[in-house]
């Protein structure tokens, strides 16, 4: 068992006397055993007398030598066992960070003698490190100029670009794309700002999953659609989507695989982003000209007929001929300046909704996997032209023959509907048949899509006029099935054929951003260095969270693969909702001023939630700072269930004989500067730093996994403190 600190101290100042006089007392024990019944009666009797007179100076004489004794004993003790404890805890961090402050050369003269020796050698070591620090430097001048140029070429980039690994978690992402998400990512009413005025978490951060912005589900459609072209050989495969955002927009999306060297293994993709919501608007806007200019041409065509009609009548009278004159002549005039309005109006071409070229037989299988998934009921693919090429959303359209399937087999409350996929050419564009047993249990009674339409039937019509089609029920004419037929368009000339070679790329950049691909396994089996963190700390009215003190301030920030990631902070105001005790403002300097109008804890909680996501929590006691989350559960809506460390421990399991594990000592120890106290940014970044540089001394001593670090966390005295 662990004994408290100073124990030690204690019973090595105790043991001389205690030592001294269990000797005598064994003596006296052993000399009366020696003698005989009436030896001892005498000499009891001889002893009495002297023990009444002059017992306290035998006492007295034991007392003094003991103390003396005890302190002797607590020099040697802190001379030979405290202080190489403290040597061995300095010399393991210089072991770790050649930066580090040099180990105390205090104490005996062979352990001060040691001491100068382990400077000597860490100083040897860093100018070694110097000196292989300046050859990779000299080394990796080209690297770092062709990494220079491109960021440099990212930046300018019209497009929004991001990269991720095989996990979906982004390793890179320019400017433009932190500027798209910023805008139209974000949840309605959230403001946009950062740090004041709103609550400020970016949607997207390095090493955070793509997944919590676009739908896992359009990510894995548009790899599976990769990763066919790629089984086919083709060059230069891809996939295109368009996603909407929490703010109604529409985001045109390209995926690319990334490959080591050219036909190699994937290691990530690559995501080129375009807002096309405005161009998709000015395109329907277009297309409703046209249809209204139709429309009207029709009508006046209409009206001019029925007049030139009359005029072919001989018996005519003048005044009734100048009247149908007037009246080709007025619609000839009418229809002239709807033509130049509608030219005018669709002078400027905006975007479709992109379709991507796609093998009309794996749009089919896909097809079948999916209503499968959904019905349990077997789709048979037999009768699909093999060489046929669609221009389609083949997401959006999957989904509605899901649909459309999913209401058959309902339909038909339990019997086998026989499902078919037929796939044929139809002049220049397709047909694409969802074919089934009986049509009237599809119909529902009422006939399919005569009846009314729900919410979903209305997003398959939406799917249809997406690719400029049409969707009907056509019953067979022997009466025993039916299908919905959906005419598509066919891929333009060219697409169906593979594409040629692709040259060798060329190597923009020598280094590595796919290394963070590992797959994932459970946390508590990971290690330390593999995990994302969020280094998190608050500001706060006082100490008594379950009394009534509420959160001033949160400051964070991320490490990700073992790199603090200054760039990606999260610093918000609070307005806690009531008083700042002077004490307080003493401590944190915040003052009422600053925080009144700023976002109250129920919406901030909720983006910090976001900034942390899948990542570990990590904070300085931290247990004081999580009491104030877990009593805002309910208002905020959010629950932080994910992980927890604390430096605390930590500092402690990395350096046992210490007394000290205050923020300033431990920091004084690793090395770390500390700056902007008591602001919940700046104590976070001092945390991240710390945390950062105990991870190498935990390995050391054998804690190398999230599981090990919590359990052996566990065990300390602090964590058993409670707020």
């Amino acid at each position: 068992m662990k004994l408290p600190r100073g124990t030690g101290a204690v019973l090595a100042m105790l043991l001389p006397g205690l030592a001294l006089a269990l000797w005598l007392v064994l003596g006296a024990g052993f000399l009366l055993m020696a003698l005989d019944e009436g030896a001892r009666t005498a000499l009891m009797g001889a002893l009495a007398p002297v023990a009444e007179s002059h017992g306290m100076i035998l006492v007295l004489w034991w007392v003094l030598f003991s103390a003396a004794a005890g302190v002797l004993a607590r020099r040697f003790y802190v001379a030979h066992a405290e202080a190489p404890g403290r040597l061995a805890d300095a010399a393991r961090v210089l072991a770790g960070d050649p930066a580090a402050p040099p180990v105390p050369a205090t104490g005996p003269a062979g352990l001060k003698a040691l001491g100068e020796v382990v400077n000597d050698l860490a100083a040897q070591r860093r100018a070694l490190q110097d000196d292989m620090a300046r050859l990779v430097a000299e080394a990796s001048r080209d690297v770092a100029f062709q990494r220079d140029q491109l960021a440099a070429l990212m930046a300018e980039l019209e497009q929004s670009v991001v990269v991720l690994n095989l996990e979906g978690r982004i390793l890179l992402y320019n400017a433009r794309a932190r500027t798209l998400f910023r805008r139209l990512f974000r949840a309605p009413g959230s403001a946009a700002g950062g740090t004041g005025e709103g609550v400020g978490a970016d949607p997207i951060g390095l090493g955070r999953s793509i997944h919590t912005v676009i739908d896992r589900a359009l990510m894995d459609h548009a790899r599976e659609t990769v990763e066919r072209l790629m089984g086919r050989g083709e060059a230069r495969p891809s996939a295109r989507f368009v996603t909407t955002t929490p703010l109604g927009h529409l985001v045109r999306v390209l995926l690319a695989p990334v490959r080591a060297e050219a036909g190699g293994a994937v290691t990530g993709f690559v995501l080129l982003l375009d807002d096309i919501t405005d161009e998709y608007e000015a395109r329907a806007r277009q297309d409703r000209t046209l249809i209204d200019l139709n429309e009207s041409a029709r009508a006046s065509l209409a009206a001019m007929q029925a007049a030139l009609d009359m005029l072919d009548y001989p018996d005519l009278d003048a005044p009734d001929r100048e009247r149908f004159q007037a009246v080709v002549r007025d619609e000839v005039t009418g229809l002239g300046t709807r033509l130049s309005l509608a030219a005018e109006a669709t002078s400027d071409t905006g975007a479709r909704w992109p379709l991507q070229d796609m093998l009309g037989a794996d749009l089919a299988a896909a097809a079948a996997r999916r209503i499968a998934a959904d019905t349990g009921h077997a789709v048979a693919t037999d009768a699909v032209d093999a060489d046929i090429w669609l221009s389609v959303d083949s997401f959006a359209l999957i989904g509605a023959l899901a649909f459309l399937a999913a209401r058959v087999a309902e339909a038909e409350g339990g019997a086998d509907p026989a499902f078919a996929l037929r796939l044929a050419p139809a002049g220049g564009r397709v047909h694409l048949d969802l074919a089934f047993a009986d049509a009237h249990a599809a119909a529902g009674g009422a006939g399919w899509p005569g009846a009314p339409m729900g919410a979903s039937q209305l997003c398959v019509r939406d799917v249809v006029e997406r690719h400029g089609g049409e969707l009907w029920l056509e019953r067979a004419r022997s009466g025993s099935g039916a299908c919905f037929r959906f005419l598509l368009p066919a891929a333009s000339e060219g697409h169906a054929e593979a594409a040629a070679p692709a040259e060798s790329r060329p190597a923009y950049f020598d280094f590595d951003l796919f290394a963070a691909s590992a797959g994932s396994h459970a946390s508590d089996d990971r290690l330390l260095s593999d995990l994302a963190y969020t280094v998190f700390d608050t500001e706060t009215t006082g100490l008594d969270p379950a009394g009534g003190d509420e959160i001033l301030q949160i400051g964070a920030t991320r490490i990700v693969n073992g790199r603090i990631l200054s760039s990606e902070c999260f610093d918000q105001l609070v307005d806690p909702g009531r008083s700042i005790p002077e004490a307080g403002i003493a401590v944190h300097g915040i003052r009422p001023e600053m925080v009144r109008g700023k976002p109250c804890i129920g919406a901030v909680l909720p983006a910090f939630h976001a900034f942390a996501a899948e990542t570990v929590l990590v904070g300085h006691n931290v247990a004081f700072d999580m009491r104030f989350l877990t009593l805002k559960e309910e208002t905020s809506g959010v629950a932080f269930d994910q992980p927890v460390l604390d430096t605390l421990l930590l500092a402690g399991l990395a350096h046992p004989g210490e007394e000290s594990h205050s923020m300033e000592a431990i920091a004084g120890r690793l090395g770390v500067t500390v700056s902007g106290r008591h602001t919940a940014l700046g104590d976070a970044l001092v945390t991240a730093e710390i945390f950062v540089k105990l991870l190498p001394l935990l390995r050391a001593r054998g804690i190398r996994t999230l599981g090990e670090a919590r359990a052996a966390a566990a065990t300390s005295y602090y964590a058993k403190l409670k707020y």
